[in-house]
């Protein structure tokens, strides 16, 4: 379907939306934002984007899209190479949100899993980096694309394929979408740049007198840059007002004093022993009395002739103030009440008297934000309307009460804290100008050479858990989601989404908030419900992304387990360091910086014979061979190679778990067994198993590089110990006296639930001694032939040799680890047993690896009112913090509710 011009496309697409909204049913639609037809028409600009589920995705997939076809080959590892971009790119800083991922930093992974033309989605999209990051793509300069190429040539990966990608970008928050699709859609920049400027200059021309102030010659008059706001306090003492500002302010090196006289009686003041001052005066809107902390205005920063001053406010700059004050306040500010009682930042703006939106605009920049919002909604062409507004809406934060005066600082615009609503003791005022009129040349610049297509790019708004794409129609998924209680968007989108009049349905909204009802359950449960609308959507076989920010464990298991739930398999996890943008391999559960994790969904032909060989031995290598088939062969940094984690029998045996354990399937296999099999099976390379023609690529690679990196292993508990131990062991075979004082370091940040373990006993149930007698294990002549010259060309029963190998503990070849490994799971399941049969209501010291082992054993028999018994009994955190346990439990409640 074609269109004269875009006039003509937007009027009939429009009329179709409003048809659309008029159907009771697609209201109906979860996550539907809330606001009136006129208002979500107004956001919209159809069919690229609306402000409601978009009606017009399949039409999308279907013009821009490829149909799945399983015969053509898609084959790719994760992607595993250092990103190095970080968050001073003037296109990521155009429009902030409350977080982004840089498009530099997606753009690699972008170009490594597809090719031109695929469709990418980003579910969870925020400000839209994803698809600002598949069509830099096809726009990025030569000097970018000759750097990106050089780097991955020292990686040793083939020269990426460029051009422009298409995307899907979907959020529940209108205030969202509305920043990516403007970022996304193409615009007139030129005429956005002039219109901007006409904007600012009338906005000017009519408000110039609100900013005007006599210059400390008596003479001439100022322009306002910005005026500080300072609270009102009472002394403790003698009960007069102190303005905190005036008293508390170094004015030679403009920081505030941790303690002051009180300018009435000399009495030493600090912040925590000064009184609150309220005031009350009628509401502009509702007519009641409005009672609110009382701030005065301080100090006033101004430029006359190019040269910036202060000065303290003198009488006219108050009458002026009064003048404004009395101004009714513009129809354009909103007047909605907070929903304080279901938002987390409520006790923070509530008692100071901040309950509904207008409260957070003093009168002055109440009539400047009105002025600039009147004028852009006025503007005749839609599309340069809307980027209107995205340039606009950016002043909104800091010409709230929000902005903090912070008088060290370059700047006083945008001063407010991120992710919270909060109102500080010292207000920097801004007037529009000082606030807007560098980002407007700013913008002009940035946008001037990035071209973009209107096809590249679809935006939708509602909940990711229903996406109206078809199945398997998406070739990659980047996705930046909610990280628990980190960040409370719907919350903060509130505000700016007044000015939209169009708010999110935040009853979908996947985080942890006590306020809504909402731990970390009803968290997993709706990621797990994301994430499977995720792997619906995409074709067998291809990859996602997902970028996860947080410091608690149980949340990052929360999301594994909604994932692995959800149908993905992980194939690797690495953090972001978030100052230098590099990946770095994550192989604890410990969860510090941001985490990129890779995870596939399994194609076709593994899913349909999996079905056939369910709970057997060939099922259980058949999966083996197809993930080690998407792992990555080989990583290199520096001249060093690293140890991938995923291919290390204990992590593959992890996967294989899950894999069988989500789709409801008997594990046919014990640790023990699979160890041997992976053994007689596979190549073997430095502790990691590959396929053979992946082994043959390691040898070729590995030759390239000095030396291996080895990860780095945090010991908390028994599991993690017996890594340490073996890491330790593989690289040297050592006694009992050499391990002991270094095991002794490194058990500092034991569990304090976990049961305090001996070296011995751990070394005894996982390890073997060569005890002297007979000869000396191959692991232990290697390391001594290696690393002393007179021990070379021995043979095994010298007795010079054996006496330097006694005692020497070493990690044992697969066949006797497996009967090691039986030894010990006995072991544990006895310890289990005790659990189970105790009488304490609570267990407060225990044997992890035993709970693990006791669930495992009873999901097998589908004892699952044990495993719910046994729950009950370990901290939550534990519970929570722990993936295999979380695991077991989540499947014993479905299975215990299903029977």
């Amino acid at each position: 379907m074609t269109f004269p011009n875009d006039q003509e496309r937007r009027q009939y697409f429009l009329e179709k939306l409003r048809e659309k909204l008029k159907d009771p049913e697609f209201r109906k639609i979860e996550g539907f934002p809330i606001g009136s037809d006129e208002d979500i028409l107004s956001l919209s600009d159809p069919p690229y984007y609306t402000a409601c589920p978009n009606p017009f995705l399949d039409d999308f997939i279907r013009c821009c899209g490829t149909p799945y076809d399983p015969s053509v080959p898609y084959s790719r590892n994760p992607f595993a190479v250092d990103v190095s971009e970080g968050k001073t790119d003037p296109l990521y800083k155009a429009h902030s949100y409350h977080t982004k991922v840089p498009h530099l930093a997606i753009v690699p992974s972008i170009l490594h899993y597809t090719e031109p033309g695929d469709v990418i989605l980003d579910g969870f999209c925020g400000s839209g980096m994803t698809g600002v990051a598949a069509q830099w793509c096809g726009a990025a300069p030569a000097e970018y694309r000759f750097r990106l190429e050089t780097e991955w040539a020292k990686q040793g990966l083939d020269k990426p394929k460029w051009g422009a990608r298409r995307v899907v970008l979907n959020d529940l928050a209108p205030a969202a979408t509305f920043i990516a699709a403007n970022y996304n859609l193409p615009f007139d920049v030129q005429a956005f740049a002039k219109a901007g400027k006409k904007l600012l200059a009338e906005v000017e021309q009519e408000l110039a007198w609100m900013y005007e102030t006599l210059h400390t010659d008596g003479k001439t008059k100022g322009r306002i840059e910005y005026t500080v706001w300072s609270e009102v306090f009472t002394c403790p003492d003698c009960s007069d007002e102190v303005v905190f500002l005036d008293e508390a302010l170094n004015k030679e090196t403009k920081r505030v004093r941790g303690s002051f006289p009180c300018p009435h009686c000399s009495a030493k003041l600090t912040k925590d022993n000064l009184e609150r001052v309220f005031e009350s005066r009628a509401d502009p809107i509702t007519g009641g009395t409005w009672k609110h902390v009382k701030f005065r205005p301080s100090l006033i920063s101004y430029n006359d002739n190019g040269e910036r001053y202060e000065k303290m406010p003198d009488d006219a700059d108050l009458e002026l103030l009064d003048r404004i004050a009395q101004m009714p306040l513009p129809s354009e500010i909103p007047s909605n009440r907070f929903p304080l009682e279901q938002m987390y930042h409520g006790s923070r703006i509530e008692p100071k008297g901040f309950t509904h939106i207008h409260h957070f605009f003093l009168p002055r920049a109440a009539q400047s934000l009105a002025a600039l919002w009147r004028k852009a909604k006025a503007h005749p062409d839609v599309r340069i309307r809307h980027m209107l507004l995205f340039f606009v809406e950016q002043a909104i934060w800091g010409m709230a009460v929000l902005n903090r005066y912070l008088p060290t600082a370059f700047s006083q615009t945008n001063r407010q804290l991120t992710g919270v609503y909060y109102v500080a003791s010292q207000i920097s005022e801004v007037s529009p100008q000082y606030n807007l009129d560098g980002k407007m040349k700013r913008l002009g610049k940035v946008f001037q050479n990035r071209p973009s297509a209107a096809s590249d790019a679809i935006v939708t708004t509602g909940t990711a858990a229903s996406l109206s794409l078809p199945d398997a129609s998406i070739d990659y998924i980047f996705t930046d989601p909610p990280f628990g209680e980190n960040i409370y968007y719907a919350d903060l989108n509130f505000l700016i989404e007044s000015w939209h009049r169009v708010f999110t349905d935040a009853v979908p909204e996947a985080i942890v908030d006590k306020f809504k009802k909402k731990g970390l359950p009803e968290y997993q449960h709706l990621m797990q419900r994301c994430f499977a609308e995720y792997c619906r959507v995409l074709k067998p076989g291809r990859w996602m992304t997902v970028v996860f920010h947080n410091s608690r464990n149980a949340v990052w298991n929360a999301i594994q387990e909604a994932m692995l739930a959800a149908g993905f398999v992980v194939a690797d996890v690495r953090t972001m360091d978030k100052q230098q943008g590099s990946y770095r391999q994550v192989t604890s559960t410990a969860v510090k910086q941001d985490l990129v994790i890779s995870a596939y969904k399994p194609n076709g032909g593994l899913e349909e014979r999996f079905k056939l060989t369910a709970g057997t031995e060939e099922g259980v290598w058949d999966f083996i061979r197809t993930h080690l088939k998407q792992l990555p062969v080989f990583v290199s940094k520096d001249g060093q190679a690293e140890v991938i984690a995923e291919r290390q029998s204990y992590l593959l045996f992890d996967r294989m778990v899950a894999f069988h354990v989500q789709r409801g399937v008997t594990v046919p296999l014990s640790a023990a067994e699979l160890y041997q099999g992976l053994a007689q099976r596979f190549p073997e390379r430095d502790g990691m198993y590959f396929l053979p023609e992946q082994a043959a690529e390691y040898d070729k690679k590995r030759l390239t590089v000095k030396e291996m990196l080895q990860l780095e292993i945090w010991v908390k508990d028994e599991s993690s110990a017996i890594q340490w131990l073996k890491q330790q062991l593989t690289k040297k075979p050592q006694t009992f006296q050499e391990l002991h004082p270094q095991f002794l370091k490194e058990i500092g940040g034991w569990h304090k639930y976990e049961k305090p373990l001996e070296l011995s006993d751990l070394l005894a149930q996982n390890f073997l001694r060569y005890d002297g007698k007979n000869d000396v294990p191959t692991q232990i002549h290697s390391y001594l032939s290696t690393n002393f010259r007179e021990l070379r060309n021995l043979p095994k029963d010298d007795p010079i040799l054996c006496a330097k190998a006694k005692d020497r503990w070493y990690v044992p070849d697969p066949n006797k680890a497996g009967d090691l490994e039986k030894l010990r799971e006995r072991a544990l399941l006895r310890e289990f047993d005790e659990y189970r049969e105790s009488k304490q209501r609570r267990l407060k010291v225990f044997r992890l690896e035993a709970v693990r082992a006791g669930f495992k054993k009873a999901w097998q028999e589908r004892d699952y009112p044990t495993i719910v018994t046994v729950a009950g009994k370990i901290p939550e955190t534990v519970l929570q913090e722990d993936p295999k346990l979380l695991m077991w439990y989540d499947q014993a409640i479905t299975r215990k509710g299903d029977d």
